[in-house]
């Protein structure tokens, strides 16, 4: 049976990509990709016995479920003799190795920040090789197709008409955000209709860039330019906020599908199917919410100011569990890392680490105002909006009945009604937290 966190099915569209541009990168040095389906530990055993392997290395990995297993496959190598030696090869900072006063982890930001920033010391990035030996002796290797990771859906073409997965394209994003894009960031960053952000998440997931490779590459923009200081911590910070997420998800495994804050079990949320799809299609009637929803359905990406928009919809003016949401997020986006989607939605919902309180409540016709104020998000992702005039584009329903014809649409047709009135979804969304917090104040006397 495939488990939730079992990789996505757009992650698998990256993951096919890049592990095809591996092994035209490995081959070019003179090696090659060697892909074996089957069991792991069994699989790897067998052929470390034919090929006479002097010892396994690997990068370490995070989840419970995946330390569990390559613990399980340390013991099985080691106990043939054959030594294995693991790596940092995904952080910038191991999970265990920071604490608070007390030795215990961090469950505030500032401070893990704070002290990642006096104690983190990050290495430089080791130099390409320049050459890979290769196996004498060629064992048999599956074609990557094999594999079947690419859903068969139209999508696939979607996500690489917008992406290359490979290393050359990750390190052009990062040298153009290093050299271009990081003197704006902290204004543009959260512009929904520009990239101001440096779109470097799915080269992270993959594994085709590393965070120390980031972290030295914009350390040299700020050697060169000092005045890049300010804008260069705002961007190391947000580097940091995911190492934050692996802290939290290594000490707390349980937050994938548990609340942090045990309180939020008690909360009343709604088991609503049918409006989950609508937020699912990008039909809730918010054009900003549609766009973002639509934006994720096309390209495997969103842009992160619309994912606080959309997943605060969600869980505050649907009161959809917050689970759900990580769940669609995960299958939908190639950049779908379990540590960040976990903690981006339990902020969202109020109830994991430094979460945002839980009266923050997006009202997603102020933000589409505030962050799309032309509106060339919206008229990119729904386009049967683009004929309504600025001042009605992020709340439609407001138009006047002429305007509307003008720009060719009937709500309800063309475009959907509001599923919700935000003001009174707001109101509904205090009665549950205050239900809750009552609850939670009877269990205790």
């Amino acid at each position: 049976s495939r488990h939730p966190w079992d990789n996505g099915a757009a992650f698998k569209v990256g993951l096919h990509e890049s592990l095809a541009s591996l092994d035209k990168g490995l081959r070019e040095f003179g090696s090659r990709l060697l892909l074996i389906k089957g069991d792991t530990p069994q699989s790897l055993l067998e052929l470390v016995k034919s090929l006479g392997v002097g010892g396994v290395y690997w990068n370490r990995r995070y989840t419970a479920e995946a330390i569990a297993a390559d613990r399980q496959l340390k013991v099985a190598l080691e106990e043939q003799g054959i030594p294995v030696h693991t790596f940092n090869g995904s952080l910038l900072v191991e999970p265990w190795e920071i604490k608070n006063k007390a030795g215990k982890p961090f469950r505030v930001f500032t401070p893990f920040w704070k002290n990642c920033q006096s104690s983190a010391k990050i290495t430089a990035p080791l130099p390409m090789p320049d050459s890979i030996p290769s196996v004498k002796k060629r064992p048999s290797s599956c074609a990557l197709g094999e594999l079947a990771l690419t859903p068969q859906r139209s999508w696939v073409k979607e996500i690489n008409s917008h992406w290359q997965f490979n290393e050359q394209q990750g390190m052009a994003l990062l040298e153009a955000f290093r050299d271009e894009l990081v003197s704006t960031y902290s204004a543009a960053r959260d512009v929904l209709s520009k990239r101001g952000t440096s779109t470097l998440s799915p080269y992270l997931a993959l594994g085709i860039l590393s965070p120390r490779q980031i972290w030295h590459a914009i350390q040299g923009a700020v050697a060169e330019h000092t005045g890049l200081n300010g804008e260069a911590e705002a961007y190391i910070r947000q580097l940091f906020w995911r190492e934050f997420a692996y802290h939290l998800l290594y000490h707390f495994p349980e937050t994938t599908t548990q609340p942090l804050q045990e309180k939020f079990t008690r909360f009343p949320w709604r088991d609503d199917q049918a409006a989950l799809e609508l937020w699912q299609q990008g039909k809730t009637g918010y054009p900003v919410v549609d766009a973002g929803m639509r934006e994720l359905w096309a390209t495997g990406y969103m842009h992160n100011r619309a994912r606080m928009i959309t997943a605060s919809f969600l869980v505050k003016d649907l009161l959809i569990p917050w689970q759900r949401g990580a769940e669609w997020f995960w299958d939908t986006l190639i950049d779908a890392d379990l540590a960040n989607n976990t903690l981006g939605w339990q902020w969202v919902a109020g109830c994991g680490a430094d979460a945002a309180p839980y009266f923050r409540i997006f009202n997603p016709v102020r933000q589409g105002e505030r962050f799309d104020p032309q509106g060339a998000y919206v008229r990119r992702w729904v386009p049967e909006l683009s004929q309504l005039p600025d001042k009605y584009l992020h709340q439609p329903w407001a138009a006047p009945t002429d305007v509307l014809e003008g720009a060719g649409i009937t709500l309800g047709k063309e475009y959907p009604h509001p599923m919700v009135d935000h003001a009174v979804a707001r109101d509904d969304a205090m009665i549950a937290y205050n239900l809750m917090r009552q609850q939670v104040a009877m269990k205790a006397l």
